[in-house]
């Protein structure tokens, strides 16, 4: 038998719904009502600035599986993917281990590497440019060499991944410092009694301890690295016989939906760009039972 609210309750619950409703609206007008938009015009050719859409069934979908540039530009952003994860994982969780002992001047360390992470992605990506620069960058200058870094195919997409490793870095040391202060120091005083320290300690305790978190962030930024187009967009340039080497699958879609104002099209290569993240997030839920231990 259900118990009748009394007035406090009902009062209490309809001020909570007033203190949350700008949020649910906001999350109805900003994120779910453009995702069902998406999803609608991923059926319709539609006209300039989305209006006179005609419903075409399937057609964007047959399109888009037949298209060469599109498996081109998926590959480029599974390549980014491949080739930063590793880095963003490994370089700052060393960072972190290094920068929890005891040292001098270690806050002022972790400000330092935590430093990318504040300033904005287009600054970020300005200064590299510079950097890259083949006539008078400080890159070249400090090697006394003259690499095409930005313009030659072979080292554009390194470069490419040089950058957004140097950006994650703060941010991924910072949870993995987080993590790594929630181990209790039991552990590693158990294992020195039996011989286990440095790098042993480390795999044998650290790692496992830690996985969580190094689950995390492997998630992150999967899902970040495929959904890469800043740095490409304002590192390389569009007209460069290397963009093609670099141009990510979220690029394609904006090339679409904005400069051909081919909107249908670009709502169906997003569509595919969540299909494959969420089978690769499956995909990694399911081995996360494997290799993450929880305390």
């Amino acid at each position: 038998m259900k118990r009748k609210m009394t007035s406090r309750q009902k009062s209490q619950a309809f001020w909570g719904i007033i203190f949350i409703l700008p949020t649910i609206l906001g999350l109805l007008v900003l994120n779910y009502y453009p995702i069902v938009q998406i999803v609608y015009q991923s059926f319709c050719k539609t006209g300039d600035f989305g209006l006179g859409n005609i419903f075409i069934g399937f057609e964007n979908y047959a399109r888009l599986i037949s298209d060469k540039e599109m498996y081109r530009c998926l590959w480029n952003s599974a390549r980014y993917a491949l080739f930063s994860i590793p880095l963003v994982i490994l370089i700052p969780l060393i960072l972190a281990v290094l920068l929890n002992q005891k040292i001098k001047f270690r806050g002022g360390y972790r400000t330092i590497f935590f430093l990318p992470m504040v300033c904005a992605p287009a600054a970020v990506a300005m200064v590299w440019k510079w950097m890259y620069n083949p006539d008078y960058g400080l890159l070249n200058h400090m090697l006394h060499s003259k690499i095409s870094w930005v313009t030659d195919p072979k080292l554009a997409m390194i470069s490419v991944v040089i950058v957004g490793v140097w950006s994650a870095l703060g941010s991924n040391m910072i949870l993995f410092l987080g993590g790594l202060q929630d181990i209790p120091k039991d552990y590693y005083e158990a294992a020195e009694m039996d011989g286990c320290t440095g790098v042993k300690a480390f795999w044998n305790i650290t790692v496992p301890l830690l996985s969580p978190m190094i689950f995390f962030v492997l998630q992150t930024n999967l899902i970040g690295a495929l959904q890469l187009f800043d740095l490409p967009f304002m590192i390389m340039d569009q007209s460069s016989r290397a963009w093609p080497s670099v141009k990510t699958i979220t690029y394609l879609f904006y090339e679409y939906a904005f400069e051909k104002s081919d909107r249908g099209y670009g709502a169906a290569i997003v569509i595919f760009t969540m299909f494959v993240i969420g089978i690769l997030t499956i995909l990694l839920q399911k081995s996360e039972k494997k290799w993450v231990h929880y305390e």
